[in-house]
């Protein structure tokens, strides 16, 4: 603690990291051709979507393991648990899935090397 520096202020800037967090850089998405993969990224690149939805988009009933691949291909692909109630009036916590913005970044990044290579 510096001479005159209040102990609040110093036990906050204790290990203060100085490293600037503006500038992501893209995440690694290895990409794919799978039309299934293609349509629902896609629609997230578009938009939020819910799970029934995710099947819907993609022609499969089991969106949660679609969206487990294209994690294991290098997105995030989060899913938020958004409470709501159901037809029987039951509470319910359906999954919608989202893009953040460094999946966005990733997919370009993925869009303009894919389509560099179909160009050439």
């Amino acid at each position: 603690m510096d001479k005159g520096q209040s102990p609040l202020f110093a036990e906050l800037t204790l290990g203060a990291d100085t490293q600037d967090f503006t500038a992501h850089a893209a995440r690694k998405f290895t990409g794919t051709d799978n039309p299934r993969h293609l349509r629902v990224i896609h629609a997230l690149m578009i938009r939020s979507r819910k799970r029934e939805e995710i099947d819907r988009i993609a022609g499969a009933s089991n969106g949660p393991e679609l969206m487990a691949e294209l994690r294991r291909r290098g997105l995030r692909a989060q899913c938020q648990r958004t409470p709501a109630i159901d037809r029987d009036g039951y509470p319910v916590k359906p999954g919608v899935y989202e893009f953040d913005e460094d999946d966005r970044r990733a997919v370009n990044v993925w869009l303009r090397k894919r389509d560099a290579k179909a160009t050439s």
